[in-house]
């Protein structure tokens, strides 16, 4: 390796474009390290990064972004990208606040296309620039680069199939690592068992001398009178003959792709090659491309899954740094387990999220009765309303930012036909680090005017037992949010549960009543104790309940104080604050006052950061009491 740092001279793709092919292995090399290095310290995604450094290079070299534009499916593998494109010198404050977003963010860079975080949006956003760019009379290129596992939602296969209706130059990089989060699953998931010859043969017909003749022999038949359907029928069904015989898997040619591979991911030379051909062909082209995940870290390398998103970790030895707590989805493994015990009708449903959402203890004790249907949100809600319209109970865990990816299903297939699927969306409210596209603030005001539908918030384990316990009971559809974040095991939270009413947490009808809900739980307690060490004393009463609200119930509780705080782990606009200031229209005894997340999508920072920026910590709790108090 040359004794100054290649890394430290790339500045923008242009640099780039001017090594050589030796010395892009050695820049290879230096970006593993750099990423390697920052996300021991920063958290992030290793693995996926880690397996599409050389495929990132040969996309730079090859088109010129921005005018050429680059669109990142999910978004979370796009740190070679924002390397190369001018930001190594931010790296260290990425998914910090006031820092660079681990995902793709056009406010950030010209160079980023889109702003991406979920997953099978990349076909169809770089399909809608492309047709811009023709419409405007443009000749430049557009590539979705998709993989871990978003071929697998249904979103990916709509744009698809209208690309290929278009039949425009569009050009998609399937990024094979075999590996979503947790491990690719469906009939399309396989790597396909593929040998030498099927790979020249797909690398003949992206060849410019093969592509000439075929659009020669194209014209020609075109002009054949009498018998040229017939002969044009013909070529159709001897090519497509040939291609089965040595394409064992063709879904992207019926479809009307010209399709590539499988291309080694990791040889810099015959990506460029072929990625050059491909540019300059006329019609939609498909290049498979296999990597591997964790490319060139050990430890990610044989345990992908575990570092696909992952907290901080000692480079040396790869070990993780563990809380000492539990946390929600901790809380929510151990639940399932008692549970799966005493029902065996009770099914457990992910989307491409076991590891995550905390199935995995479930998923290995009841293999049978755990359904990881893949990137498919939509389908595993629907999935799961079929099972519970014969009989069974499926427990659906899916985070609360992807729910939103399937609020028609909730409502069409689930909560009309009053079918008892229990949701469980993790990570609701504030989320942190991962920035504006997964943060957990909508789920209340989206799914709370459902009818049929309960929505409850736990605010710690014993209090996530009892509303759980209390949904099996339930014959209708229950929501449960639960926050990311450790999980309290506080014996005030042990009440009997009563539907539609809260509990409380301290009762001495003091002036002042401070009202939690799930995730601002520890915030209000907090800010209690605070105010009682300079002699402000509050009672705290937790809700609970999101949807139903016993609104007889509740004003009997909140009667005889002065002033009731409500504060909501999410968005102000369309939360529970603005149902619950409704019983309180007209009451003089009782000023009811509601906080919330302001109408903004908050950018990456920590948990804590994003409610203190909120004014939903404990200090700012504090500052409203006083001056209720005043």
């Amino acid at each position: 390796m040359s004794e100054e740092r290649l890394l430290e001279k790339i500045d923008s793709p242009d640099e780039l474009k001017q090594l050589t092919l030796k010395q892009c292995g050695e820049l290879a090399a230096e970006i593993r390290e750099r990423i390697v290095q920052v996300v021991s310290r920063n958290g992030g995604h290793l693995a996926s990064n880690l397996g599409i450094v050389e495929l990132t290079m040969a996309l730079h070299r090859v088109f010129s972004t921005p005018d050429d534009v680059i669109v990142w499916d999910v978004g979370h593998q796009c740190y070679t990208h924002k390397i190369l494109t001018g930001r190594n010198s931010r790296m260290d404050q990425i998914r910090r606040k006031d820092g660079i977003s681990g995902f793709p963010k056009r406010s950030e860079s010209v160079h980023d296309a889109m702003d991406t975080g979920h997953s099978s949006t990349s076909i169809s956003a770089a399909l809608g620039m492309l047709e811009a760019k023709r419409l405007k009379g443009s000749r430049e290129k557009a590539i979705a680069v998709i993989g871990d596992g978003a071929l697998t939602g249904g979103m990916a296969f709509e744009a698809l199939n209208h690309a290929g209706h278009i039949g425009d130059d569009l050009i998609i990089i399937l990024n094979d690592n075999d590996m979503s989060i947790s491990r690719n699953v469906g009939a399309l998931s396989s790597r396909p068992r593929r040998g030498r010859i099927s790979s020249t043969f797909s690398s003949i017909s992206i060849h410019p001398v093969y592509q000439a003749n075929k659009r020669f022999w194209d014209r020609f038949f075109a002009h054949v009178p009498f018998f040229r359907r017939w002969i044009s029928m013909l070529r159709y069904r001897f090519k497509k003959g040939l291609k089965a015989m040595l394409l064992k898997e063709n879904i992207f040619s019926d479809l009307g792709f010209e399709y590539v591979g499988p291309v080694d991911g990791h040889n810099q030379k015959k990506l460029e090659k072929v990625l050059n051909r491909v540019k300059r062909l006329d019609k939609p082209a498909v290049v498979h491309v296999l990597t591997c995940k964790g490319k060139g870290y050990p430890y990610a390398e044989e345990d992908p899954g575990s570092y696909h998103g992952v907290g901080q970790f000692s480079v040396t030895d790869g070990k993780v740094d563990k809380k000492s707590s539990l946390t929600f989805s901790d809380c929510f493994s151990s639940i399932m387990q008692d549970a799966g015990a005493l029902n065996p009708d009770l099914v457990a449903l992910s989307a491409a999220m076991i590891s995550g959402t905390g199935l995995t203890q479930f998923q290995q004790t009841y293999p049978e009765r755990t359904f990881d249907v893949g990137i498919a949100e939509q389908h595993a809600v629907t999935f799961a309303a079929g099972m519970a319209a014969e009989g069974l109970r499926p427990v659906v865990a899916i985070y609360s930012t992807f729910m939103q990816r399937a609020v028609d299903q909730v409502i069409h297939d689930v909560a009309v036909p009053n079918l008892p699927v229990i949701f469980v969306m993790s990570r609701s409210g504030f989320v942190g680090d991962d920035g504006e596209t997964h943060q957990g603030l909508f789920d209340i005001s989206i799914f709370k005017s459902i009818p049929n539908l309960q929505l409850l918030a736990p605010s710690g384990a014993a209090d996530f037992q009892l509303l759980f316990d209390y949904a099996l009971q339930v014959k209708s559809p229950v929501m449960i949010r639960i926050p990311k974040g450790l999980c309290s095991f506080s014996s005030l939270l042990n009440q009997p549960v009563e539907p539609g009413r809260g509990v409380f947490i301290h009762r001495k009808k003091h002036p002042v009543l401070l009202v939690s809900l799930g995730g601002s739980f520890d915030a209000v307690e907090e800010a209690a104790n605070l105010l009682a060490r300079d002699g402000l004393l509050t009672d705290h009463y937790n809700l609970r309940f999101v949807k139903p609200l016993n609104e007889s119930l509740i004003i009997e509780d909140f009667s005889g104080y002065r002033d009731v705080v409500f504060v909501e782990d999410g968005v102000r606009e369309g939360g529970v604050g603005e149902s619950l200031s409704t019983f309180f229209c007209g009451n003089a005894e009782t000023a009811f006052h509601y906080l919330g997340a302001p109408d903004l999508f908050p950018a990456q920072a920590t948990r804590s950061e994003l409610f203190a920026d909120a004014g939903l910590d404990a200090g700012a709790l504090v500052r409203v009491v006083r001056k209720l108090r005043d």
